[in-house]
């Protein structure tokens, strides 16, 4: 009998479907918890967290899309599958907006299911995986649908949005709408600069995995000990050292008006004055002469 140490809650009103697809997944060594309604499903999901769930979507009380929602509100990044005899588009996409990964259909063929249930689980543990990899290094990472929502993050990333200047749950709403408008718009290979804290929030993509799950980065960026630097070796005020430290980032003035919270045409202002200091007459030239302070190399190099 195969080995795996994964356990698969099941969650079917049908005893007869139970039994046959307990007695499949035990044949490939798979541990196997059953419930014949959502409610016991939450329930032993609660006491005994699962690797994976195959989900009826068609059960008294509590049928199988709202059982869905509420498991994901605790098991985030646990695979659903659905297992259904509703085959139409509109229930098929229904399952998928409730956070389901899959869906097969009624009935059940062993092979086909557990096939689909190793893929889940891989992609899973690989997920879980990389996830525990980058709490022990210390990385602000976290992983979104293509919602936006928030489904795992690193506990630096946590500790981060609680040091934020609004409420922890504000501020993963505010980061949800930004990062789903982002995602929508294809902008993955751009930073994401999120202006509506008091510092700004700069993300970018990291990877996309097999599931559909977005992972992102956030930069932390010190600003402060950036900017001191600039006016210091530059010779210019603290707002302007501002500027070329976003205009050094690649930002146009547009984006550094955002950031800085000021208006563009006050950006060329500080530019006019930033020019004639640094003995350039471009904002390339300027950004470039940023850059080199920013890494301490000698401007006559």
């Amino acid at each position: 009998m195969p080995k795996t140490n994964s356990t698969i809650l099941v969650v079917d009103d049908s005893p007869e479907s139970l039994g046959m697809i307990n007695t499949a997944l035990n044949n490939e060594g798979y541990t196997v918890l059953v419930a014949l309604n959502g409610d016991q499903a939450l329930n032993i999901a609660r006491k005994m967290p699962p690797d994976i769930v195959l989900l009826d979507a068609v059960m008294p009380v509590m049928d199988g899309f709202e059982t869905c929602e509420q498991l994901k509100a605790f098991l985030p990044t646990t695979p659903i599958i659905f297992m259904t005899g509703l085959t139409d588009s509109e229930n098929i996409l229904k399952a998928f907006a409730a956070g389901s990964v899959d869906y097969v259909t009624k009935p059940i063929k062993p092979e086909e299911l557990i096939a689909r249930i190793r893929v889940h689980d891989n992609n899973a543990r690989m997920l879980n995986n990389a996830q525990a990899a980058l709490d022990m290094v210390n990385q602000y990472v976290l992983a979104v649908n293509g919602s936006g929502d928030i489904l795992w993050s690193t506990p630096q990333t946590q500790q981060y949005l609680d040091q934020l200047d609004v409420q922890s749950s504000q501020a993963e709403r505010v980061l949800t709408q930004h990062i789903k408008a982002w995602l929508a718009n294809h902008a993955r290979a751009e930073e994401l600069v999120i202006t509506a804290f008091s510092t700004p929030l700069t993300i970018n993509f990291f990877k996309q995995t097999n599931d559909n799950a977005y992972l992102l980065r956030i930069i932390e960026k010190n600003t402060d000990s950036e900017v001191k630097r600039i006016e210091k070796s530059l010779s210019v005020t603290p707002r302007e050292a501002e500027v070329l430290l976003w205009l050094a980032q690649g930002k146009t003035n547009r984006e550094i008006a955002q950031i800085l919270d000021m208006q563009p045409r006050t950006v060329n202002k500080h530019l006019e004055q930033i020019y004639p200091k640094l003995e350039v007459d471009n904002r390339t030239a300027a950004a470039s002469i940023a850059i080199k302070s920013l890494l301490g190399v000698s401007l006559m190099a």
